[in-house]
């Protein structure tokens, strides 16, 4: 009889189990002593399995007898599928306590399918029996999955292909082989930054546009707002010139000449960092006592 599982042993010693090839009915239900074998094999010894998987799939009663007989295994067992765990394979798959697939891998399920003849009533049995092996295969994805049985059928009816990332998703497998976490980069020195082509660095170039484009916030109680203001003040009573209160009261001379032309002495007042002169006047009532008397 050939077989389409094999035992080996890895370098460490643990048990491995090698399931390639199709699930041949023939060759696992060939004589009524077959999956008696299959389980004697199973048992010969204790200790934790790593069972690879590598089939397009087959009879679904032998992948039933099999993943029964995992799944009843009182040890640890590790799923590994190398490249394809297709129809019943995938069944089997299902058994393990861990299942990985290598980035490269695919499951394939599909609803069961039979040849049949005979009448009406012949037919009409046979897709009651396809049915139910059906919601038995449903049964073992829903188990591991906890997907909801509706969407595991349509998943069978479509007849979908799942890639490794997809099955990890859906929860037909928990993890991808070889997919190890990136290395955290160890800490580099820092190096400088280069000078750009206008001779300054880079780093310093974008604080001060962030700076320009930064808006400008208007506070009274901040010390360059009120410097400004100062000398805004300031310049604008320099401009205009001198006080009313420089002229002379008597004088009779047409007040429509500037104070400059009169030969005044110009006496501007000098506004403190508060914004008042010294006498507690504002910018503004100077301003508006020197316009009144040059109109």
């Amino acid at each position: 009889m050939q077989k389409f599982w094999n035992w080996i042993h890895d370098d460490s010693g643990g048990r491995v189990l090698r399931l390639e090839g199709p699930i041949d009915s023939e060759s696992f239900w060939g004589n009524e002593i077959t999956p008696q074998d299959f389980r004697d094999e199973l048992y010969a010894e204790d200790g934790d399995i790593t069972l690879w998987v590598n089939s397009p799939g087959g009879n679904v009663f032998a992948a039933a007898e099999i993943y029964t007989m995992i799944r009843d295994y009182p040890h640890n067992v590790t799923v590994k599928i190398a490249s394809i765990a297709a129809s019943a394979a995938s069944v089997i798959a299902m058994a393990g306590d861990t299942v990985q697939m290598s980035p490269t891998a695919l499951l394939f399920v599909h609803d069961p399918s039979t040849i049949a003849m005979g009448n009406a009533k012949d037919m009409e049995k046979v897709i009651s029996t396809l049915n139910e092996v059906k919601e038995s295969i449903i049964n073992a994805y829903a188990a591991k999955t906890g997907l909801s049985r509706s969407k595991i059928s349509k998943l069978m009816s479509d007849e979908t292909w799942i890639n490794a990332r997809k099955a990890v998703e859906l929860g037909f497998a928990d993890e991808i082989l070889f997919d190890e976490k990136p290395k955290e980069k160890e800490d580099e020195p820092e190096e400088p930054d280069e000078p750009n082509e206008k001779g300054g660095d880079d780093e310093g170039d974008e604080k001060k546009e962030e700076k320009e484009k930064k808006p400008f916030k208007l506070d009274s109680g901040d010390a360059l707002w009120q410097y400004s203001t100062r000398i805004m003040g300031q310049t604008i009573l320099g401009k205009i010139g001198a006080s009313c209160k420089n002229l002379d009261e008597n004088d009779s001379t047409d007040n429509t000449q500037k104070p400059a032309e009169k030969g005044l002495t110009v006496n501007v007042p000098v506004i403190g960092l508060d914004g008042k002169t010294k006498d507690g006047a504002m910018p503004y009532e100077i301003l508006k006592a020197q316009l009144a008397c040059m109109r």
